[in-house]
């Protein structure tokens, strides 16, 4: 029976849902998570990719499969085609991915260049198709002074921007000079174990989240348009 909406006046009814607790479920996925991880700088001695080179290992160790993306000799964002090498690299790995880990340097009080352009080169759609909506995203990111959170707080902010799936905890790590050995191994620290408890949270959260997550961004505004784009056709077909 048609539902009516006495009180929301606004809401079209061909587009309202209330969510199903059964579609939460969702398929059941075997292959491991798939996780690509980004860093943020080309240094030779580069802490935010030793943070990434840690976090790999981790999330190996919880099961996940993992891809690091090398941004070397890639173009800034506009300054080439999107088929360029290092771009088509990119966007692959990005769709291939079910979550992600960004960890940047701060630099002068924010993230790097560097970062900001990986992700300026993942669009939000790539025609029908948007790359990141529903992937979950872990937030790092290295100082070389005392702690701050103004790289992650903004890389919060992208994935969002993004709609991606961002877990609650994250990483930054303090005078990262001092946290790497000379070959590029984290030292035993606080630091290290909160590296740890956000990688085991991000592989928990995208376990429970990528076989629903075509459900989870199946929004009202999105199916209203769709309503609208079906009716335009069906009057189409019937004029013709």
């Amino acid at each position: 029976m048609q539902r009516e909406f006495v009180e929301l006046p606004n809401i079209d009814p061909n587009a309202f849902e209330q969510p199903d607790l059964a579609a939460l479920q969702g398929p059941k996925l075997t292959h491991p998570p798939r996780i690509l991880l980004l860093y943020g700088s080309l240094r030779e001695r580069s802490f935010s990719r030793f943070a990434i080179f840690e976090a790999a290992r981790l999330l190996e160790a919880f099961g996940a499969e993992t891809r690091i993306f090398n941004p070397t000799g890639m173009p800034l964002p506009d300054d080439a085609p999107a088929d360029h090498p290092k771009i088509k690299e990119l966007r692959d790995l990005s769709a291939w991915s079910e979550g992600q880990v960004w960890c940047s340097p701060e630099r002068h009080g924010a993230m790097t260049g560097i970062m900001k352009a990986q992700i300026d080169w993942i669009p939000l759609a790539i025609g029908a198709v948007r790359p990141t909506q529903g992937k979950t995203l872990a937030v790092m990111q290295v100082s070389g002074g005392s702690q701050s959170f103004n790289a992650i707080n903004q890389l919060r902010i992208l994935g969002r921007w993004m709609r991606m799936i961002t877990i609650p905890n994250q990483s930054s790590v303090a005078k990262a000079y001092e946290q790497f050995d000379d070959a590029g191994r984290m030292k035993p620290s606080p630091y290290y174990d909160r590296i740890v408890d956000v990688m085991e949270e991000l592989v928990k959260i995208t376990l429970l989240t990528r076989a629903v997550s075509p459900y989870l961004t199946h929004r009202y505004s999105e199916r209203k348009e769709e309503t609208k784009e079906l009716a335009k056709r069906l009057n189409l077909d019937r004029a013709l």
